[in-house]
């Protein structure tokens, strides 16, 4: 049914031509906007997904566009599409917002903001390769040739991810990693030295406890020196720089409240101030269930455009069509396929989790870690009962769908001893509230 009121909001401009940029103009034409909306991106490249980069570097020789993979095609939702006019700057003004492009300006009514993340590059690392962007991934899986010989700086997602697919490609691949087990800063140590066994598994050479001092670039050749701390040097045809990202937000540093990632501050639904919204990888939002959230989670950028359009077009509306119901929530997500195993990590790890197993790290079956809170032990009827903050899941793709749901709505009560117990489904470990 179509409101009897002529809307207030009549132009919005997203900045960001990935998946989270993608998904506003699409939720906001599903949620009746019939202003204009500008969409601008930096890459030169229509919206595409990222994951692929790294997971299927030897196997993809076109991008993951969003109008296959997903059915949004953003130039027959959107006005105005600049896929290569990245913005410069940002003002906000009582009644609107500016946009300052290379090309020149945008006007608008709001902006959400879906400028995503950059890679980290430690001053004096710029001989380094890097893989954000689909440019990056044709450069990598040109020069990773059999035979090559590839270090990547970092045990993460990222550095994991390539790492396995690399030396499935036939290259010689050693990692470096300045802490002492692998992805320790995302899923804590307990957990991670679980993974390193993976390296040597699948042909890799792993070197933990390794800081890496500087990335020189070789005389005559393409390759480069990595210098580490203990005094040793590597040479690789490829070196790879995958220390993290942070992001992608400098340019609003003067305008917008960030913390010191450069992270911007957003409320559950994405709002940092008046007329400005931030969804995906730019922005930490707060979550009653889960506290603060920094982005950096791909189901971020997928499903959180929903609620923030929603939120704008509540605030600016109203709009010409009734929006839907609010969509449930989720737990953050992270998909990761490295050196032979598919990992799924739901919700996020604190370090003063107390971590359960789930099934052993080794057998085939597949096992998970259960992070509970540590500082709200419980005892009922006999059973220790603890809050489950996130899952971690290893080959265990049975449990993913379920753990989906389970912590959908919040952060479920489990009995301890049934949760570990992989013989029964994690669903029915679950302490229903008094």
């Amino acid at each position: 049914m179509t409101s009897d009121r002529e809307p207030s909001l009549r132009s919005v401009v997203v900045v960001g031509g990935g998946l989270g940029g993608a998904q506003t103009v699409a939720a906001l034409r599903a949620q009746g906007f019939e202003g204009r909306v500008t969409l601008l991106g930096a890459e030169g490249r229509d919206p595409y997904d990222r994951p692929p980069l790294s997971k299927e570097l030897f196997e993809r020789d076109a991008v993951a566009d969003l109008v296959h993979e997903m059915g949004i095609d953003v130039h027959a939702l959107a006005d105005d599409v600049r896929t290569a006019d990245p913005a410069r700057s940002l003002e906000v003004r009582p009644g609107g917002v500016t946009v300052t492009t290379t090309s020149g300006t945008v006007d608008a009514e709001a902006v959400v903001l879906a400028v995503g993340s950059r890679p980290v590059v430690p001053p004096g690392w710029d001989h380094a390769a890097l893989l954000h962007t689909w440019d990056d991934a044709a450069r990598l899986r040109a020069r990773l040739t059999p035979g090559a010989r590839l270090v990547s700086v970092g045990a993460g997602w990222i550095g994991a991810e390539v790492a396995g697919v690399a030396t499935k490609a036939g290259c010689e691949v050693v990692v470096v990693e300045a802490l002492d087990v692998p992805l320790e800063r995302q899923l804590g140590a307990d957990v991670g030295q679980h993974l390193a066994p993976w390296y040597a598994n699948a042909g890799v050479e792993l070197r933990l406890g390794e800081a890496v001092t500087a990335i020189r670039p070789d005389d005559g050749g393409d390759g480069a020196s990595v210098e580490l701390a203990s005094g040793a040097v590597l040479h690789g045809d490829v070196v790879l720089a995958a220390v993290g990202a942070r992001p992608a937000t400098d340019w609003l540093r003067d305008t917008l409240p960030m913390d010191a990632r450069g992270s911007l501050a957003g409320d559950a639904v994405g709002r940092v101030a008046p007329r400005v919204y931030a969804v995906g990888d730019c922005v930490t939002r707060h979550s009653t269930v889960h506290g603060d959230v920094p982005g950096g989670h791909w189901s971020a950028a997928l499903h959180d455009p929903e609620g923030t359009v929603r939120a704008l077009l509540a605030d600016l509306g109203p709009v010409a069509e009734p929006t839907p119901a609010a969509a449930p929530g989720h737990a953050p997500y992270v998909f990761s396929q490295q050196l032979g195993h598919d990992l799924a990590l739901f919700g996020i790890p604190s370090p003063y989790d107390e971590v359960v197993l789930r099934g052993l790290p080794g057998h085939d079956d597949g096992w998970a870690a259960l992070y509970l809170d540590g500082d709200d032990p419980q005892v009922r009827d006999g059973r220790r009962v603890a809050r489950l903050r996130a899952v971690l899941v290893v080959d265990r793709h049975r449990e993913v769908g379920a753990l989906r749901r389970l912590l959908r709505a919040g952060l479920p009560l489990v009995d301890v001893a049934a949760a570990a117990d992989p013989s029964r489904p994690l669903k029915d470990a679950v302490v229903p509230l008094p």
